[in-house]
């Protein structure tokens, strides 16, 4: 099957018609995903440590940098889930890669909790990061294993809508837990990834053919290599990450520079997850209808132009427009280049497919807010247009020629 063929679904017949409705798709997933997209909600609203790791650290004497090296410590970690979390999820299988991520996650929370020196905090915090993230490659992995390409688009969408809401409210209810100390982050987050590895545990199924046929390294290397359509996949995720992480850091220091409070920019970055939990599934039933590089370019290029547009937000209402675009851009282009990346790989080695795609976006967490801040620093014109060049490089990328297949339909 032509990965590009599978999302359109007048082409192929048994996918999603352009007709069917939202509740009609969202019924048409079968119930482990269902398990999934809740396991996920759950540990998303009880990550309430990270969030916090540096008014945490500060508040026990350590310095702004030394905070900031345990964070980085944190990326490192995730960086290493990536890559041995999608070996996992091939050979050990996927419910058992979540379930050892979960139990390991609350252990290696509950040490941190208890560290004093700050290079068993710098440790633990890159074991945390590893543990915490390690299950992502096999959920992603275990969702295509479930729902047939032709309702991909509506499931990674879904996971996308339990992410999201689950950091949308978990940081206020830790908030909550810090007022009567921050243990009770540990003892909540920890708390939390063993009931997602108990529901996991239980109700996830045990294993998949997938698992069986699974391929060793030298297989899943030369596969990588050829598959150029990933190739593209990759380059351009990793610009648009670049792009996406400079919310998180660049973009406060630009609201707080247009003279608002620290108060507006969260109300912006809340509303990025406000738009993303409201409305990214309805949009899908809209995007699924064209060619999935097509929807994924004019997703990267609104990002880009939408980010770049706070360049002339002055006023609350503007900063609410361009985060509006920028959302838009992120709603269309998610779902469909997760779908997308779920059918080039081949079922054996799909794990890997996710952790390799997930390595770039940690790669990215890495690079990208240091060196936006610096560009920004220095000259914040360069840095303006080097949001909106992101945006549009990544178009460009995902857009050009593709005619090779996917080595995944010769393996």
């Amino acid at each position: 099957m032509n990965a590009e063929e599978s999302f359109r679904p007048d082409v192929l017949p048994g996918e999603t018609t352009r007709r069917e409705t939202l509740l009609a798709s969202l019924r048409a997933l079968p119930q482990p995903a269902w398990i999934l997209f809740f396991g996920t909600f759950l540990n998303k609203f009880g990550a309430f440590v990270v969030p916090f790791l540096t008014l945490y650290l500060t508040g026990r004497g350590y310095t702004v940098g030394e905070a900031g090296l345990a964070v980085g410590a944190y990326g490192v970690g995730n960086l290493l889930a990536s890559l041995l979390g999608g070996h996992s999820a091939d050979r050990l299988g996927r419910r058992t890669t979540i379930v050892l991520s979960m139990f390991s996650g609350a252990v290696a929370m509950l040490l941190l909790s208890q560290a004093r020196s700050m290079p068993v905090i710098v440790v633990l915090t890159a074991l945390t990061g590893l543990t915490n993230e390690f299950y992502r490659p096999a959920s992603a992995a275990l969702l295509t294993d479930l729902v047939p390409a032709g309702q991909r688009i509506t499931a990674f969408a879904a996971l996308r809508m339990a992410f999201n809401a689950g950091f949308a409210f978990g940081p206020a209810t830790a908030g909550f837990l810090a007022a009567y100390g921050y243990f009770w982050l540990f003892a909540g987050d920890a708390g939390t990834s063993v009931l997602f590895g108990l529901v996991a545990l239980l109700a996830l199924p045990r294993s998949t053919r997938v698992q069986q046929d699974h391929a060793g390294w030298g297989q899943a290397l030369r596969v990588l290599r050829r598959d150029y359509r990933l190739h593209q996949l990759l380059l351009a995720n990793f610009t648009i990450a670049l792009l996406f992480f400079q919310m998180a850091s660049t973009f406060g220091l630009h609201v707080t520079h247009q003279g608002f409070s620290a108060a507006t920019y969260g109300a912006m970055v809340s509303l990025n997850g406000a738009l993303v939990v409201f409305f990214e599934l309805p949009l899908t039933v809209f995007t699924r209808r064209f060619p999935a590089r097509r929807v994924m370019a004019a997703g990267y290029a609104l990002c880009g132009v939408g980010f770049a547009l706070n360049a002339f937000a002055h006023t609350v209402s503007a900063l609410v427009i361009c985060m509006t675009v920028f959302t838009l851009g992120e709603m269309i282009t998610m779902p469909t280049a997760s779908a997308y990346l779920a059918d080039l790989a081949p079922p054996q080695m799909r794990g890997r497919y996710m952790g390799v795609s997930g390595l770039t976006w940690a790669t990215a967490l890495i690079i990208g807010p240091g060196v936006g801040m610096k560009i920004f620093t220095v000259n914040p014109t360069a840095y303006w247009v080097a949001c909106a060049t992101l945006g549009l490089f990544a178009a460009a990328v995902i857009s050009g020629s593709a005619n090779a297949r996917p080595v995944s339909n010769k393996s």
